[in-house]
C-alpha cells in the first residue's frame, strides 16, 4: 500500500476563541493526528535531536529541510490561519519552506475567525 511522507506543524502560540494555548495545542494536535491516521501518512523525523513527532518552528523545519534534502510528500498544518503571522512576514522563506513538499494541507479548510459575530 503506497504510504504518504509527511511532516506536520503546530502553531503553538495560536490561540482560539477562549481556549487557552494548552488547549488549542491539543486541538491542533488531535485534528493532524487523526488526519494522519485516517489518510495513510507517515511522519518524518529530519532532526535526531527533534522532541516531537512535530514541528512547531517554521524556521526551524526549513533549515532541517534545507539540511537534509528529503523528498516529501505533504505538509500538514491544522489551518492556514495559524501560519498567517509566518507568512506575511517571511512570504520567500514560505515559498521555499513549500518547494519542499509535493502537497500542503489543512486539516480544516475554512479560516476561522474568532471575531466572527463580534459587536
Amino acid at each position: 500500500m503506497f504510504q504518504l511522507k509527511g511532516i506536520y506543524l503546530i502553531n503553538p502560540h495560536w490561540q482560539y476563541l477562549n481556549k487557552s494555548k494548552e488547549e488549542c495545542i491539543q486541538l491542533q494536535k488531535q485534528a493532524l493526528e487523526s488526519y494522519i491516521e485516517n489518510h495513510n501518512i507517515y511522519t518524518v523525523k529530519l532532526n535526531q535531536w527533534q522532541l516531537n513527532d512535530y514541528y512547531t518552528i517554521p524556521h526551524a523545519l526549513l533549515y532541517d529541510l534545507k539540511q537534509k534534502k528529503k523528498d516529501l510528500d505533504i505538509l500538514l498544518l491544522y489551518s492556514e490561519e495559524i501560519l498567517e503571522d509566518f507568512i506575511d512576514t517571511y512570504p520567500a522563506r514560505w515559498l521555499i519552506l513549500k518547494s519542499f513538499f509535493n502537497e500542503v494541507m489543512f486539516c480544516t479548510n475554512q479560516k476561522e475567525n474568532s471575531l466572527e459575530g463580534a459587536g
